[in-house]
């Protein structure tokens, strides 16, 4: 009895974790599904769901009309810059506040974390106008800062919670043995907290690609990245539903890639490590 009620249990739980993923997924699965409608279907009423004309016309109109090529690079480039960039500023702070930690540390912190708290908005105008006068206005390498400085607490945060779990014993042997500083870092603290590094890199590329405030409001046509792309198919004649989920299905297609990869990889890890 209590086997067959296990099994039964296991078998709801999964069937709820199926439905609730299930949910999560079917917005961008139905974006996917309107994308190879017409605009007559794509707005008719019942929607239908796979029994409809299937067509590539949208994705020819998209590609016709924008370069999709150009916002993809932008987007390569602004996300993975300011994720390189801000994995080089944090992981320096985030040790010194993790192994050498001050009077004010904490504060520190919690103040870094508190400039997550401030409208976007609030900062705008300064920063547009340092942009206007500097002459970098709709160009990525000032997008790439603008984007690292932005998500630089969230990498500081996590990096600091990984390296507190690495016992400092180990790092004050690597002293012992004559490490210099870069290399205890190099060497001995970034090899040791990979997993950590690797999920912050993840989590901060994915909060750069998917970055629109900034990119629709400082760059126009150089710097527009994929953000800028599905904008511009938001039109003052109304809402185009099919060529607007081509474009998206575009614009999603490299992080579902990403993710499917990411995943693939870290399932294998486990599994070389478990029969390791």
């Amino acid at each position: 009895m209590a086997r067959a009620a296990s099994t039964r249990s296991r078998i709801g739980w999964t069937a709820l974790a199926w439905g609730i993923g299930f949910l999560m997924f079917f917005p961008i699965l139905w974006t996917v599904l309107t994308s190879f409608k017409t605009e007559a279907e794509a707005i008719a009423a019942p929607p239908s769901f796979l029994f409809f004309d299937w067509t590539l016309e949208n994705y020819g109109i998209v590609q016709e009309r924008s370069d999709y090529m150009r916002y993809l690079w932008n987007s390569v480039i602004i996300a993975g810059g300011s994720t390189l960039l801000g994995i080089i500023v944090a992981v320096p702070a985030a040790w010194a506040m993790a192994f050498v930690p001050g009077r004010f540390t904490k504060d520190i912190l919690m103040w870094m974390l508190s400039t997550k708290m401030l409208p976007a908005v609030g900062v705008l105008y300064p920063i547009y106008l340092i942009c206007i006068q500097l002459g970098v206005l709709d160009n990525r390498a000032a997008l790439i800062i603008i984007l690292m400085l932005i998500n630089l607490p969230i990498i500081v945060w996590m990096l600091y919670t990984y390296f507190k779990e690495i016992p400092g014993e180990i790092l004050e042997a690597a002293r012992m043995d004559g490490a210099t500083l870069k290399s205890e870092i190099l060497y001995v603290l970034t090899p040791m907290a990979i997993p950590g590094i690797a999920s912050t890199v993840l989590l901060n590329f994915i909060l750069a690609w998917n970055e629109a405030f900034w990119t629709l409001n400082l760059t126009s046509v150089d710097a527009a990245p994929l953000t800028a792309f599905i904008a511009s198919y938001s039109s003052p004649e109304g809402l185009f539903f099919a060529k607007l989920s081509a474009a998206s299905t575009m614009a999603i297609a490299p992080i579902l890639i990403l993710g499917w990869f990411s995943q693939k990889q870290l399932v294998r890890g486990l599994t070389f490590g478990a029969v390791k």
